[in-house]
């Protein structure tokens, strides 16, 4: 049979004082006597006792000054994308502005995702909603704690939220490139729901499960349509937001006996894995293709060339889910912040 736990009354008995006097050592040593201090010390470290967890201590007071920021992407989903790097930063910020600790979330399945959330010590969550958002919102609302979604692809009037204007910000990247003289598109689309990727028809993008992909593809097509391009001839490719179906889709797109002369990618991400497809075929940027992202991200100010993209304020958003935790009084808050054009160096006239 395993032993239980050493506890504070055992260092007490060990040491020949009172439990109260034990736990004075441990959190105000200042008002005890050194030879007693030593004493349970002493004890302590006879029995292998390491000191009160903080924990109990921290939820009788009925908060624990840390905030969960959780995915349901495996725990690398926080340093290797660009665009969980950039909000990130903003919640470090707002953090380290106010003391309080951050505890990050994630899992390989779903069975260790609940489990994880179950047992996060924190006042509330920062979801990050990508695929498998909606499970994650569940999770989080179990806990009753509170908790802000970021990006989050489904309606939901219920839940706190920070996002942008998906729409209007499709809107501003097909027009930029329409604008430009060009008439022949493709579409680098993120994930419609937690499915395979893939070609795809406008018909399925209709009926999308994600929101905010939903709303992209409809800034799109507004786009085309008030240019008179009709979109059944804008082919459309689903990808994971990674390499591998980024080069799939522009293998597909670029086998079409007329290519694309613009690329329309929903994030900056595969707008980067693009960048490097292109270079690694000998299409050159903008001269043979332009290319407009979304996100705004670091990278995309120094790749070669640097990216045309729509910027989300991804450090702001950070700090203001850390405020919508720490400051939270039971209000439904849902903020769309502003986003900005930025025209740089993948964006040209067609050749």
């Amino acid at each position: 049979m395993p032993k239980r736990p050493i506890r504070l009354a055992d260092v007490a008995e060990e040491a020949g004082v009172s439990r109260g006097t034990a736990s004075n050592v441990f959190s105000r040593p200042e008002i005890v006597r050194d030879e007693v201090r030593e004493r349970v010390f002493a004890a302590a470290q006879k029995l292998g006792y390491a000191g009160p967890d903080p924990r109990g201590r921290l939820l009788r007071a009925g908060k624990v000054n840390a905030i969960g920021v959780a995915t349901a992407e495996p725990l690398a989903y926080f340093f290797a994308d660009p665009f969980a790097r950039a909000v990130m930063s903003g919640i470090t910020e707002a953090c380290d502005a106010t003391g309080a600790g951050i505890s990050l979330v994630s899992a390989v399945n779903q069975e260790q995702l609940a489990w994880n959330i179950q047992s996060a010590v924190v006042d509330g969550f920062i979801v990050f909603c990508l695929e498998g958002g909606s499970r994650l919102v569940d999770l989080a609302r179990e806990r009753r704690l509170p908790f802000v979604a970021l990006d989050y692809g489904i309606d939901d009037e219920s839940i706190s939220t920070i996002g942008v204007d998906d729409v209007e910000g499709a809107r501003m990247a097909a027009r930029h490139l329409i604008g430009l003289g060009h008439r022949r598109f493709a579409v680098l689309s993120l994930a419609l729901a937690d499915t395979t990727a893939g070609a795809i028809s406008w018909d399925q993008a209709e009926t999308a499960l994600y929101a905010g992909t939903r709303d992209r593809l409809r800034g799109y097509a507004e786009e085309f349509a008030a240019a008179g391009i009709a979109i059944e001839d804008v082919p459309l490719y689903e990808t994971d937001n990674d390499w591998a179906t980024t080069a799939a889709g522009l293998d597909h797109i670029f086998a079409r006996p007329e290519p694309p002369t613009a690329i329309l990618a929903m994030s900056d991400k595969v707008a980067l894995h693009a960048l490097d497809w292109f270079k690694a075929r000998g299409i050159a940027v903008p001269r043979d293709v332009s290319i407009v992202g979304f996100d705004g991200v670091p990278e995309g100010l120094v790749s070669d060339p640097p990216l045309t993209t729509i910027a989300q304020p991804m450090v702001e958003m950070g700090r203001r889910a850390v405020q919508t935790i720490l400051g939270f009084d039971g209000t439904i808050r849902r903020e769309v912040l502003d986003i900005e054009f930025l025209a740089r160096g993948s964006t040209a006239p067609p050749g």
